[in-house]
């Protein structure tokens, strides 16, 4: 592996930041607020909805770009020799000092901090988890801190970083072995994978030693040929048989990996595809953690798969005309958020004015254009 000239701290960072890019967990949002900007210094930073409402923004960086995996969607694999790919790596003193410049400044709110595999997976961990212990102890930093855990990762690796971290990651990529093993060959994806994934949320259940932590995972949409259909059954094992709180989708990006893996081939056939997927992938989650859809409640393709031209919620309203109408003034919560354009904020505000009394127009609401007309189609005002 090629390295350049010797480089500074800012230098470093600057490399380290830009790389982050491959990782887009967090990177994308339904508004203007909350998705990734950049920096007036080209870093990105990462928006934080905050539970008094308002956003802040987590400061993310690789603490090294020099991977020894060979992941095949990712450029920063072992095997790309691409001339611009600048490796370099950050010591841990360096990235708990930068960050706290940036904390003191109140630039950021927190840290999100992973890696490239650093020539072993306990190697990097305890990299990464050095640089924690260096906020939490040297800084007395109390604030949020997001560790990537890597994959093949140890048991005691892995509850370090619990023991340190506000949130954690790794990262499913794929849902299951078969769709894994097109995008790598140095990884085993019930070794490395599954099982720590399966550790990191029995230690985060209730009553467990770290239940404060957040887990999250993503997979890497459209990259090898698995179907929706199974991303979306892994979903559900995840959220409900593995206490994660979050999963998140990152189309493939194209040319970034190697010619040979299905990604390329799939954006030969239809280059839009992957990002309309990932968006109603997106929707799909949400219509799990915010709506209470069942597995059987998302309708697929005969393929298995999404359909691009439609949003799940509405494809299973018009596929259940015998639901609807339904009756805004009486309806329970779930009932509402079945309704196209009825979201589970909007269905509180219902519930809170019907206690006033009847609902006689959705204008009450604040509800108009185009998002009330599609509303109207569904309901009925006694």
């Amino acid at each position: 592996m090629e390295y350049h000239r010797k480089m500074d701290t800012v230098e470093k960072l600057k490399v380290l930041s830009r790389d982050s890019q491959y990782d887009l967990a967090c990177a994308c949002g339904t508004g203007k607020d909350e998705h990734r900007r950049r920096g007036l210094d080209g870093k990105w930073l990462y928006p934080v909805a905050l539970p008094q409402g308002g956003f802040t923004v987590l400061f993310k960086t690789l603490l090294s770009n020099a991977c020894a995996n060979d992941c095949k969607y990712c450029p920063l694999r072992l095997d790309n020799h691409l001339s611009n790919i600048r490796r370099c790596t950050l010591q841990p003193e360096e990235a708990a000092r930068v960050f706290m410049d940036y904390y003191r400044r109140k630039k950021v709110f927190g840290l999100f901090l992973s890696s490239a595999v650093i020539g072993t997976p306990d190697y990097t961990m305890e990299r990464i988890n050095a640089v924690a212990r260096l906020l939490r102890e040297r800084h007395a930093f109390k604030g949020y801190m997001h560790l990537k855990v890597i994959p093949g990762a140890s048991d005691a690796a892995i509850e370090e970083a619990l023991s340190l971290s506000t949130a954690v990651s790794l990262n499913i990529e794929t849902p299951g072995k078969n769709h894994f093993a097109n995008l790598t060959s140095k990884k085993d994806y019930e070794k490395d994978i599954m099982r720590p994934m399966r550790l990191m949320g029995r230690l985060t259940g209730k009553g467990m030693p770290f239940s404060n932590v957040k887990c999250t995972t993503q997979f890497i949409v459209g990259a090898s040929d698995e179907t929706d259909s199974e991303i979306i059954d892994r979903s559900f094992d995840l959220y409900k048989g593995m206490n994660f709180k979050r999963v998140y989708f990152s189309s493939y990006q194209k040319g970034l990996g190697a010619p040979e893996i299905p990604g390329e081939r799939q954006f030969l056939a239809a280059p839009e595809m992957p990002f309309v997927r990932e968006h109603r992938l997106y929707q799909v989650d949400f219509l799990i953690r915010r709506y209470a859809f069942k597995r059987d409640d998302i309708l697929l393709d005969k393929e298995g798969n999404l359909r691009l031209d439609k949003d799940p919620k509405e494809l299973w309203a018009e596929s259940h005309p015998e639901f609807f109408p339904v009756r805004i003034n009486r309806a329970e919560r779930d009932a509402l958020l079945r309704v196209p354009g009825l979201g589970p904020e909007t269905a509180d505000l219902i519930l809170t004015a019907r206690r006033e009394g009847k609902i006689k127009d959705l204008k009450d609401l604040g509800l108009k254009g185009k998002r009330a007309e599609k509303i109207k189609g569904y309901i009925i005002m006694e």
